[in-house]
């Protein structure tokens, strides 16, 4: 009996030191970013999911990093090698959580990435995509506020183009305006992102 109970404190104590780490590396894998240390954090976030091969929030933010620090440069090799590394994350991510709305607009995002650097090739090929994508994610979770922002943003995108009313996707982003007001994520270390874009957006929709 006492060996049983040994073990099983044994295992508990593990179980609390993994996590722990989880934390503390996930911690410092945000301060890294926040400090425009975007190379060091995703590779702290790559090192997380390397061990935490069940969750699929330290794939997510490499992902996210890589694509983010994409739409911040013009040069195409550079673009390439971050968002060829966004997408090894993002599949790795998908396919421990399948149907997952956060990642189908982390996908979207990959996405509009390559739109954004190169319209005239990359609009056909992955507009198409990314709206089908968007619209999958809206029956998932309509609700959520950057399911309904990033895809209302994105829309605009493509109504500015062709000179199309945005009014129906300005109306979506001050709903979800609203929703970030409300939302609350799952964990600290869920997708908390996009309230701040949503305002700005919102008051250009206003202009």
């Amino acid at each position: 009996m006492i060996r049983l109970i040994v073990l099983y404190v044994l295992l508990i104590a593990n179980a609390v030191i993994a996590q722990t780490k989880y934390e503390t590396g996930m911690q410092k894998a945000f301060v890294l970013w926040g400090e425009n240390k975007s190379a060091e954090a995703s590779a702290m976030f790559e090192r997380i999911a390397a061990v935490e091969k069940d969750n699929w929030l330290p794939n997510y933010y490499v992902a996210l990093i890589n694509t983010t620090d994409a739409f911040m440069t013009k040069d195409k090799e550079k673009l390439s090698g971050l968002l060829a590394k966004a997408q090894q994350a993002q599949d790795a991510a998908t396919l421990i959580s399948p149907d997952n709305p956060e990642l189908m607009v982390m996908q979207c995002l990959i996405y509009t990435a390559w739109i954004v650097y190169d319209p005239m090739t990359n609009g056909m090929k992955y507009s198409a995509k990314a709206n089908e994508l968007y619209a999958k994610a809206k029956i998932l979770a309509p609700n959520n506020p950057r399911v309904v922002f990033s895809k209302a943003e994105f829309e605009i995108g493509g109504a500015a183009y062709f000179g199309q009313d945005t009014a129906p996707m300005c109306n979506e982003i001050e709903r979800a305006v609203g929703l970030f007001a409300t939302f609350k994520p799952e964990t600290p270390f869920h997708p908390n992102w996009g309230a701040d874009r949503a305002q700005e957006k919102l008051k250009e929709c206003k202009k």
